[in-house]
């Protein structure tokens, strides 16, 4: 069907940039760091193992992308107060999702900033159980009243906790893999564990360390989605230039694929978008710089020409409070991520370049994706659509507003929540609402409702022993 969406790098482009790829991971290789069993794997399926180097022919990356499913199914956990409902990962879906790792939070009732806890965790997951645009959750926060050595798994406790969607976490290595999908089934029954999807990233340029491939290797034995997203950075850890950011991002995706395809072929596998470009008076990397946006769009469009789900952004502020750019960034980036036509979108929500989390931004997110996925609809042009038998029932000079094709087709029309589409004196009777104190009443009536979804004692009980054991392995293996 027609739909808009963006595309820079046709086929001929994807295959340039395939190519190249494939050179580097010949001819340069990656690093794989403090893990021996990776460099073994590797060399079973026949890259060139030197030291710590590897270097992967074009056979192995093709025999990869043959193995690798291009759909793969992810459902909430049973127990929400709608019908549960699966992600379908694949080419041509959309989802979205907050973001998992902001140290600081916008506190919904002083408006001070502040470091997350584990109570906004399970706050911010049990509001997006109830936006209706929030398919999949991520925590938003490093909580830092729980103990360091568990708080990725914390925090994952906290979201089971309120939410029944799909959870996207990013744990600190491949042990909490299976902490996880013990955790998931204490709270979604022998199913649960399929509800996860687990987020890693290598380390550019070109390596892949010891928990990245812990990670890797736990979600391919135990057949959990991965999300392999790289971070190349255009002229630090890639060249300034977005087209080659890309290439290095690619190289490292598809070699983290193969080692991925090579533990268990047919394992479920998502391919990371990300491209940064840094502010080198500052030396931060944006998230709403147009470089940035560029090179996530070159990897959507690489994850397409290779049919592979994808994961990329959307809906974020580099803003530092709830203000005009705020408003201008979230709203503008949530379409443009939109557009990318990736799977998995995410970062719905953060302000302060991904250091801060939001209440507010969160819902107000939820009504910006709204607003994008109406515009994304299919538009036909059937007889239906085109509307030819009504128009001619009207005729010239008539009007539509009672007519049958008006009643049965009005609700295919969005119609907006928190955006302002009424008179001034009607907007001026009714308070002089600005978007933010429509925003801040909302996500009032939001935390002040019954939670939608809660897991009983006992189920929090079992979530704190699998914490309690998580951190004396955890201790055994770093003392």
């Amino acid at each position: 069907m027609p739909a808009a969406r963006l595309m820079l790098w046709d086929e001929d482009d994807c295959r340039r940039a395939h190519a190249a790829t494939l050179r580097v991971l010949d001819e340069c290789g990656v690093e794989v760091l403090g893990f021996p069993g990776a460099l073994e794997l590797y060399a079973a399926g026949g890259a060139r193992v030197s030291g710590t180097r590897v270097r992967i022919g074009a056979e192995l990356v093709e025999r990869a992308l043959k193995s690798v499913p291009k759909t793969w199914p992810v459902p909430s956990r049973p127990g929400g107060g709608r019908e549960p409902a699966a992600l379908h990962l694949k080419d041509g879906e959309s989802y979205f999702g907050p973001g998992s790792d902001c140290l600081y939070i916008r506190d919904p009732d002083t408006a001070e900033l502040r470091r997350v806890r584990v109570a906004d965790v399970e706050g911010m997951s049990g509001v997006c159980e109830r936006l209706p645009n929030i398919d999949f959750v991520m925590s938003m926060g490093l909580p830092e009243d729980a103990p360091q050595i568990v708080d990725d798994l914390a925090a994952a406790a906290a979201m089971l906790s309120a939410t029944t969607k799909p959870l996207m976490v990013a744990p600190k290595d491949g042990l909490a893999v299976g902490v996880l999908c013990d955790m998931a089934v204490a709270c979604g029954g022998p199913d649960g564990a399929a509800s996860l999807m687990v987020y890693a990233m290598p380390s550019p340029p070109l390596q892949h360390d010891a928990d990245a491939l812990g990670k890797l290797l736990a979600c391919a034995e135990r057949r959990i989605p991965l999300i392999y997203a790289p971070a190349p950075s255009c002229g630090t850890t890639a060249p300034r230039s977005v087209p080659a950011g890309a290439v290095v991002g690619n190289a490292e995706v598809l070699s983290g694929l193969v080692l991925h395809q090579l533990v268990d072929p047919g394992a479920p596998f998502v391919y990371g978008a990300g491209v940064g470009a840094p502010d080198m008076r500052t030396a931060f990397d944006p998230h709403g710089a147009p470089e940035c946006w560029l090179g996530q769009q070159l990897g959507a469009d690489l994850a397409r020409h290779y049919g592979l789900p994808s994961f990329n952004y959307a809906g974020m502020t580099d803003a530092n409070d709830l203000d005009e750019q705020w408003a201008a960034e979230e709203f503008a980036l949530t379409v443009l991520g939109a557009l990318q036509r990736s799977t998995l979108i995410h970062d719905v929500g953060y302000l302060q370049v991904g250091l801060q989390a939001s209440y507010e931004s969160l819902v107000f997110g939820d009504e910006c994706v709204a607003w994008a996925r109406t515009f994304l609809q299919d538009v036909r042009a059937d007889e239906e659509s085109l509307g030819f038998e009504e128009i001619l029932a009207v005729g010239p000079g008539g009007h539509h507003l009672a007519r049958r094709y008006t009643r049965t087709h009005n609700r295919d029309f969005w119609v907006p929540r928190l955006f302002d589409r009424i008179v001034h004196d009607r907007w001026a009777a009714g308070g002089r609402q600005t978007l933010k104190e429509r925003i801040r009443a909302r996500v009032r009536e939001l935390r002040e409702q019954e939670p939608a979804f809660m897991v009983d004692g006992a189920t929090r009980r079992t979530l704190d022993d699998l914490l309690a054991a998580a951190a004396a392995r955890r201790s055994e293996t770093t003392g």
